[in-house]
């Protein structure tokens, strides 16, 4: 039997349409500019979200490296929440590649940077300082939404003091999606995107893409972020075969991402009340399990326990499970019937 496989919302395979769509993609050379697919991916996805254009990268990883080095120069800084993925889970390629440092600060109980915050990180005009340059911040982060109010005030707040801002939206349309609540997902992206300079977009998470993401921005800054592109080895050649798929997802795959949501809520409410286990509520596809007491002993056998009854998940402590395209309902019970089955045991 296939596993239920909840590591993460990047397992997905192409559907059998996605696989067509690539199939049948019109292919040319993207370095000479000449892809016929990349180039009216990277059109839509600009369009969508109200950018002047937009930039086809193989990773999310790229897409924000390209983003924040687009923005700062060697010595300058930006601002980031200690848990964005652009700053823990990246490599420090910012500052590796780019000599840009990063000025991380902690996160509020939403996910949110305090305004506060923000605001005492910026440094002054002197030699002493690098020079700060750019906000960044992550929509979801760990499947929460970030509220509208707080990006206009704090995008806000980073324009009156000379800032740029970047958005790691690797997940926008899962925020788009739930901020809609039913209503129109795409132009709730677009509300989002509308506030900063740039946002990087995954197309092989919950959209279900198995390769690929874009940066959108000004036209000169998606100039820069090419050539950047280029010297980190992103400059792909008959992406198009990608890029149908990226444009498949954004056509059929936005609204969907409801279904996820739905299921991660399924899943948080089939673990309640179990002795040991606190349940966070998800806000999207992403469900955090925190064990405690008694079961925070059993917490090294418990994901070897699941993947023997065909459940794959992430954590120790803190378990991350991730619905998708890839899971359905009968898949989230089959889940909870294992985990109940762990700690009855």
């Amino acid at each position: 039997m296939k596993p239920v496989d909840l590591r993460s919302d990047t397992v997905t395979q192409p559907t059998a349409g996605m696989r067509a769509a690539m199939a049948a993609a019109p292919l040319g050379d993207d370095v000479f500019g000449d892809d016929p697919s990349v180039n009216a991916l990277q059109e839509k996805i600009a369009g969508m979200l109200g950018f002047e254009a937009a930039l086809f990268v193989p990773t999310g990883t790229q897409s924000n490296l390209c983003g924040v080095l687009a923005h700062c120069q060697r010595g300058d800084e930006y601002i980031v929440g200690q848990m964005q993925h652009c700053y823990r889970w990246e490599g420090g390629g910012a500052a590796v590649f780019g000599s840009v440092q990063p000025q991380p600060l902690e996160h509020q109980a939403d996910g949110t940077l305090a305004l506060k915050d923000i605001e005492a990180a910026i440094k002054p005009d002197d030699p002493h300082f690098a020079r700060t340059r750019l906000l960044a911040l992550e929509n979801t982060l760990g499947g929460a939404v970030l509220p509208q109010a707080y990006l206009e005030q704090a995008t806000a707040l980073a324009r009156s003091k000379g800032l740029a801002t970047h958005l790691d939206g690797a997940r926008l349309f899962n925020a788009a999606v739930a901020q809609a609540a039913g209503g129109d997902a795409r132009s709730e992206a677009r509300r989002i995107a509308r506030n900063f300079d740039s946002v990087s977009v995954c197309f092989s998470k919950g959209l279900g893409a198995p390769v690929g993401s874009a940066l959108c921005g000004s036209k000169d800054l998606i100039i820069r972020a090419r050539r950047i592109r280029k010297m980190a080895g992103g400059a792909m050649r008959q992406s198009g075969v990608l890029a149908a798929a990226a444009d498949y997802a954004l056509a059929h795959h936005v609204d969907r991402l409801a279904e996820d949501h739905a299921l991660a809520r399924r899943l948080a409410e089939g673990l309640a009340g179990i002795a040991g286990l606190q349940v966070e509520a998800p806000q999207t596809n992403i469900l955090f399990v925190d064990l405690v007491g008694p079961a925070r002993e059993r917490s090294a056998q418990l994901l070897p326990f699941l993947k023997e009854q065909g459940v794959l998940a992430t954590g120790l402590y803190r378990l991350r499970f991730a619905t998708h395209l890839d899971v359905d309902a009968a898949g989230i019970d089959r889940a909870v019937t294992a985990i109940r089955a762990f700690f009855k045991a």
